[in-house]
C-alpha cells in the first residue's frame, strides 16, 4: 500500500475528521505549527464580535457584573478537566511568564527553610529566567539537572524543582507522576509548566498530587496570539498559598477599595491584575470545540498521526535524524535535525506546510489532533524529500 493511499484511508476512517471544518483554515493547507500557535475556532471571530458590540458597546461598564469579572474562574474550570484537575482549582489570567514568577515565589513560600530550586537543564529559556530572577528575589540557589536525574538530584536543600512536561524541543514527554513523587518523597515541592502538553495528552494533576502548575492557552487550545495562561493551584494550598503579585483582583473586595490587602478566598487568591477581557473571552470560545471530545481522543489521534509521520520519514527520508521518542514516550510534535533549518522551513512554508524551527537545527511538527490530518503529516514529508 502506498503513503498516499494509507492516508487516505486514514483519513477516511479519523472519528476527529469532522473537527478541521470547525477550524478557520485553508483546506490546501497542512497547518503543522499547532504547538506555537493554534488554529482559530470558527466560533472565535462570532463570539468577540457578539462581546465588542453588544457587551462592551451595548452593556459598558455593566459587563463587569454580567459576567466578565469571574470569567477567569469560569474559564479555568472548562480547563480543568483538560489537565485532571477538580473545578475551583485552575484560574486563568496573565502571561505564562508572570504565572511561573508567582508560582515559583509561592512554592518556596510554601516550603521555608530550603534553600534551592531545582530547574530543568532543558527548560523553556522563558521558564530559566524566570526562575533565576526568583532566585534572586528570594535569596535561593539555582541547580539544573535533567528531569531524568531528578529523582537522584533533589535534597534536603531543595524547596521545589519546575520542570517541563514536556521538552519543547525534542518533544520528550517527562514522567510527572514519577518526579513528583520522587519530589515529594525528599520533602521537595513540583512545579510543571504544561505548555507543551495541555489540550494535547491527559496530564492528571489532581492524581499526580502536583502542587503547582502553569501552562498556556495559544498552543493546542486555540485561544489565539498573547491569549492568558493558567494557574493550577490545588485544593489543599489555597488558604496557605502566599503569590508575590498581590494585585487588587486577587483581593477578598477588589471594589471596596481598602489600603490594606486581604486575599480573595479559594483559587482567587492567584489572580493579580484587571482580566484581559477580549483575549479571555475568545480563548473562551475556542474552547466549544471541546465539547464533543475527551482529551483521550485527541491524545490517541496524535500519537496515531506520530506513528504514521515516522513511517513517512523512514520511507521517504531514510537519512532524516528524528529526535522526538519513536515509542509513546513524546508530546504531540515530531521534531528533525536538519542543515539550515531555518531556511528550510521557510521553503516548506511556501508551499504550504508549515511547521516551526528552533536555533540551531530542529524542524517542529505539531499534530494538533482536532485539525491535522494524515495527508498533512505525509505531505511534510514529502516536502522534505524534496529538499534532502
Amino acid at each position: 500500500m502506498s503513503f498516499a493511499t494509507e492516508a487516505a484511508e486514514l483519513d477516511a476512517r479519523d472519528p476527529l475528521s469532522g473537527k478541521r471544518a470547525e477550524f478557520d483554515l485553508d483546506p490546501g493547507l497542512s497547518y503543522l505549527d499547532g504547538n506555537s500557535l493554534g488554529a482559530p475556532p470558527r466560533t472565535v471571530a462570532t463570539r468577540l464580535e457578539e462581546v465588542i458590540r453588544k457587551q462592551w458597546g451595548g452593556r459598558l461598564i455593566r459587563s463587569w457584573n454580567e459576567g466578565w469579572w469571574n470569567a477567569p474562574e469560569r474559564v479555568g474550570d472548562r480547563i480543568a478537566p483538560l489537565i485532571g484537575a477538580a473545578p475551583g482549582q485552575v484560574v486563568v489570567g496573565d502571561a505564562t511568564s508572570v504565572n511561573v514568577f508567582k508560582a515559583v515565589v509561592a512554592a518556596v513560600r510554601l516550603n521555608p527553610g530550603r534553600t534551592e530550586i531545582l530547574l530543568d537543564a532543558g527548560t523553556f529559556p522563558s521558564d530559566g529566567y524566570i526562575v533565576d530572577s526568583a532566585a534572586r528575589l528570594t535569596g535561593h540557589a539555582v541547580r539544573r539537572a535533567a528531569p531524568s536525574e531528578m529523582a537522584g538530584a533533589v535534597t534536603e536543600r531543595t524547596a521545589v524543582a519546575v520542570v517541563n512536561h514536556v521538552d519543547y524541543r525534542t518533544g520528550r514527554r517527562h514522567d510527572l507522576p514519577g518526579i513528583t513523587a520522587a519530589l515529594h518523597a525528599a520533602g521537595a515541592l513540583a512545579v510543571w509548566d504544561l505548555c507543551h502538553s495541555v489540550g494535547a495528552m491527559p496530564v492528571g494533576l489532581d492524581a499526580a498530587e502536583v502542587d503547582l502548575a502553569v501552562g498556556c492557552t495559544y498552543k493546542f487550545l486555540n485561544g489565539g496570539p498573547g491569549a492568558p495562561s493558567f494557574f493550577y493551584v490545588p485544593a489543599r494550598y489555597q488558604d496557605r498559598l502566599d503569590q508575590p503579585l498581590t494585585g487588587w483582583a486577587g483581593h477578598a473586595d477588589p471594589f471596596g477599595m481598602a489600603e490594606e490587602y486581604a486575599v480573595a478566598p479559594g483559587v482567587s487568591r492567584a489572580r493579580t491584575g484587571t482580566p484581559d477581557i477580549l483575549s479571555m473571552l475568545a480563548l473562551d470560545a475556542a474552547l466549544d470545540v471541546w465539547d464533543d471530545v475527551t482529551i483521550e481522543q485527541v491524545r490517541e489521534k496524535g500519537l496515531a498521526l506520530g506513528d504514521f509521520f515516522l513511517r513517512c520519514l523512514d520511507g521517504l527520508v531514510p537519512g532524516a535524524e528524528v529526535v522526538t521518542p519513536r515509542d509513546h514516550e513524546r508530546g504531540n510534535q515530531i521534531s528533525v535535525l536538519w542543515p539550515d533549518a531555518g531556511r528550510v522551513m521557510g521553503l516548506l512554508t511556501e508551499r504550504g506546510v508549515i511547521g516551526d524551527f528552533r536555533p540551531p537545527d530542529v524542524l517542529r511538527f505539531g499534530l494538533a489532533a482536532l485539525y491535522v490530518r494524515y495527508r498533512d503529516v505525509l505531505r511534510a514529508a514529502e516536502e522534505l524529500a524534496a529538499q534532502a
